[in-house]
């Protein structure tokens, strides 16, 4: 028998029984395919869509991901505006040292400026099992939502008051907003949904994350909001979503589940699960399952027991392997640095074809989320990786013939728009809650925050050394990267 054997039933809820079989056979073989819902959880029926789509459990779903909109704006608008921010730095270093900033310290504030962000998400990552644990989901978004109000106002009055300082400072603690709202926006959102619809209701985070990039890149265009008379304006758009957050959210309910399993309040969870299904005929099977959940876990784990802990083993190898392989695949590179590589190929209105990359990016992550349900993790994830693959291979190839054959910066744009189709169809917004579906109540928060610290440690390092490697590997970038 595997070691995994004991973990609770939701293991294999939803399309988890297609997925497993693929870590199965691509790690160990602890997950045989013989596993079926219907034989691991004899207490339920087999997920339908028999329940309602309530208004209270959309207005839940759409309130939770307005941060990752948050999140995705600050991500697209600070890559087009950069001669703006680095114009602002210049002049606040002036203002206070009375001399001009060397071209070394501004790049180093300019690229610290960028992965700060990453920085900071990486730090705020380590505070996402105490809090949800400490003041339950819906609350801990409440609370992470009051630092991302507290990073736009830094960020904002860099510029008035001429403290390059507050710009980089509000970036790092946007950061820790960055952190917290990526791992307890899906975990909320995975324990409010119904069974068969957790994973197309998760990806919904990362579709409001891709629109909240585009929606960047759009607003920090020079011709819209990203010239330096309208760069505070800019800045502090992404409070609309985080005041809509308080305004909605407040009055939405606790997740059942963390209701039932951590503070054993039975009562209070099915009054929030009725709230959610509303008269729905699967509320008491629900109640079932959770209850026969809390049978196979304890309350809470420490984080030494869920790494230390055998039967979590596997779950950690198959959270690292894709989390790791989403981040090295590219898509952050381009993300924050697209502009700059798109005038290295050639093309003067660089910042344009950015927003083509946003647009792609926004259209597959609508792809998945039809996809993620009927195809399932397992085909979405080696369609993802396998073409993602192929996608740096080829630039690589373009890249080294590009000072001979001119002709070839147009088949590295379309390289760059599949890689990032390839990326949000799969590998990208699975390895935001791939966690949350493999554990149990005890283990998901600590997971969450280990899929959180690998995503966001990675992007920061990749921040942080691509402008080297572009200048130092300028063809073989792209390969390294993979």
């Amino acid at each position: 028998m595997c070691a995994l054997d004991p973990l609770p039933s939701h293991l294999f809820q939803a399309t988890a029984p297609d997925f497993l079989p693929f870590i199965s056979s691509l790690l160990s073989g602890c997950f045989p395919s013989a596993f079926k819902q219907a034989d691991v959880i004899p207490l339920l029926k087999k997920p339908t869509l028999d329940s309602p789509l309530t208004p209270i459990l959309l207005t839940s779903i759409f309130s939770a991901v307005l941060g990752s909109l948050q999140i995705g704006y600050h991500s697209g608008n600070i890559n087009a505006p950069e001669r703006v921010i680095v114009k602002v730095f210049n002049s606040s270093w002036q203002s206070q040292f009375n001399s001009s900033i060397s071209e070394s310290k501004l790049t180093f504030l300019w690229s610290l400026s960028v992965s700060g962000k990453d920085f900071g998400a990486l730090l705020g990552s380590l505070g996402v099992k105490w809090l949800a644990e400490s003041f339950g989901r819906r609350n801990s978004i409440l609370i992470a939502n009051a630092v991302s109000i507290v990073a736009v106002l830094l960020m904002s009055i860099s510029q008035f008051c001429e403290l390059f300082e507050a710009f980089v400072l509000g970036r790092l603690v946007f950061g820790l907003f960055c952190g917290l709202a990526m791992s307890l926006n899906p975990l909320y959102i995975q324990e409010v949904s119904p069974i068969a619809l957790r994973g197309a209701f998760s990806t919904l985070n990362q579709v409001s994350y891709t629109v909240g990039i585009l929606l960047g890149m759009v607003m920090s265009l020079d011709v819209v909001m990203g010239s330096e008379s309208r760069l505070g304006l800019m800045l502090q758009l992404s409070l609309v979503p985080a005041l809509l957050q308080y305004l909605t959210l407040s009055f939405c309910p606790e997740s059942p589940r963390y209701l039932l399993l951590n503070l054993g309040q039975e009562a209070e969870a099915e009054a929030a699960l009725r709230r959610l299904r509303g008269k729905s005929n699967d509320i008491v099977a629900e109640l079932k399952e959770m209850k026969l959940e809390s049978t196979f876990s304890t309350k809470s784990i420490t984080v030494k027991e869920f790494l230390m802990g055998q039967r979590y083993r596997e779950p950690i190898v198959i959270i690292v392997v894709i989390c790791l392989g989403a981040n090295f695949s590219g898509f952050n590179a381009f993300i924050n640095y697209s502009t700059e590589v798109f005038l290295g190929a050639g093309f003067e209105e660089a910042e344009y074809i950015t927003i083509g990359v946003g647009s792609i990016n926004v259209l597959f992550t609508v792809v998945s989320l039809f996809m993620v349900e009927t195809a399932g993790r397992r085909m979405l994830l080696l369609v993802g990786f396998l073409v993602l693959g192929l996608c740096n291979l080829v630039m690589t190839i373009s890249s080294a013939l590009l000072s001979i054959v001119p002709q070839m910066a147009y088949l590295h744009v379309a390289q760059v728009f599949c890689l990032i189709a390839a990326y949000e169809l799969g590998p990208g917004p699975i390895s935001w809650f791939i966690g949350a579906e493999l554990l149990d109540q005890s283990a998901r928060p600590v997971a969450m925050a280990m899929s959180s610290i690998l995503n966001w440690g990675a992007k920061f390092l990749l921040a942080l050394i691509y402008p080297q490697l572009l200048v130092l590997y300028p063809s073989y970038s792209h390969f390294l990267d993979d």
